[in-house]
C-alpha cells in the first residue's frame, strides 16, 4: 500500500468520524473540496478520492452543482436500543473471534501480505486507527461469507454510533499503541500458520484487553468526576479561618 493510498484512506477514515460523530450531521452539506483540502492539509485529488469512497460507503451524496450532503443512515438506532462500548466490544468479540478461526482456513496470500501491510502502518500513530479499521475488515472480507462480513461492519458503526461510545473508545484507543500492536501480530501470525484455535484465543485476547482497559477509563474519570464534586462542595461548606473574621 502506497503512501498516498494510506493517506486518502486516513482521510476517509477522519472524515467518515466526523459524521458519525455529528460533526457533520445528517442532511448538511460538507464544506468545498478546497475547504476540506486545507482542513486536512492534502491535495484536492486525495479529497476526490475520499468523496468518491464516502459516497460507495453510502455516508453522503454528491449533488451536481449544489455540493455534498451527509446522508441519514439507513439503520440508525433508536433510543431504546442505544448500546455502550462494553456491549459493543463484547459481541466483536464474540464474533470476530469466530471470523478469525474461520479465516486461517480461507485467508488468502494475498490478504495476508496487505494484512502484513497494516501492521506496518499501525506502527506509524498517524495511521493506526486507519490501519486497525483495515486490519480486521481484511479478516473478514477473507473468511468469504456474506453475512459474518455485514455483522463486523454493522458492530464497526456501532463502533462510532453515540458520542459516549467514540469518548469511550478514545481513551483507551489512543493509550498503549504497542500493545495494540503486538496483539494484531498475535493474530496475523496465527491467521498466517492456519491456526483456528490460536486465531479465535488470539482475538479474543485482544479484546479482552480492551475491556479491561474501558472499565479502567471509565473508573479514572467517574472517580474525578467524584473529586470534582467533592471539591466544589468544599468550597461550598468550608468555614472562613476565625483570624480573618
Amino acid at each position: 500500500m502506497s503512501s498516498n493510498r494510506r493517506l486518502f484512506w486516513s482521510i476517509v477514515d477522519k472524515i467518515e468520524a466526523l459524521i458519525d460523530s455529528g460533526a457533520y450531521s445528517a442532511g448538511s452539506r460538507l464544506p468545498p473540496e478546497r475547504e476540506l483540502a486545507e482542513t486536512f492539509n492534502v491535495s484536492r485529488p486525495t479529497i476526490r478520492e475520499a468523496i468518491i469512497a464516502l459516497e460507495v460507503r453510502e455516508k453522503i451524496e454528491v449533488k451536481t452543482g449544489s455540493g455534498i450532503y451527509v446522508l441519514k443512515p439507513a439503520n440508525q438506532l433508536g433510543a431504546q436500543n442505544k448500546v455502550n462500548a462494553f456491549e459493543v466490544t463484547q459481541a466483536r468479540a464474540l464474533i470476530e473471534g469466530e471470523i478469525a478461526a474461520i479465516a486461517a482456513t480461507t485467508i488468502t496470500e494475498d490478504e495476508l501480505v496487505r494484512l502484513h501491510q497494516t501492521l506496518v502502518d499501525m506502527e506509524n500513530s498517524q495511521f493506526i486507527a486507519a490501519a486497525d479499521k483495515e486490519f480486521h475488515h481484511i479478516i473478514a472480507n477473507s473468511t468469504r461469507n456474506s453475512a459474518l462480513m455485514l455483522s463486523a461492519q454493522n458492530l464497526w458503526k456501532l463502533r462510532s454510533s453515540t458520542p459516549e461510545i467514540i469518548k469511550d473508545y478514545d481513551s483507551v484507543c489512543s493509550k498503549d499503541n504497542s500493545k495494540t500492536l503486538a496483539e494484531h501480530k498475535e493474530i496475523y501470525f496465527a491467521l498466517k500458520s492456519g491456526d483456528s484455535t490460536q486465531a479465535r484465543l488470539a482475538m479474543h485476547s485482544h479484546f479482552n484487553r480492551l475491556i479491561n482497559a474501558l472499565f479502567d477509563a471509565v473508573e479514572t474519570r467517574a472517580l474525578e468526576e467524584i473529586k470534582q464534586r467533592n471539591s466544589e462542595k468544599r468550597g461550598l461548606y468550608s468555614i472562613p479561618n476565625s483570624a480573618h473574621i
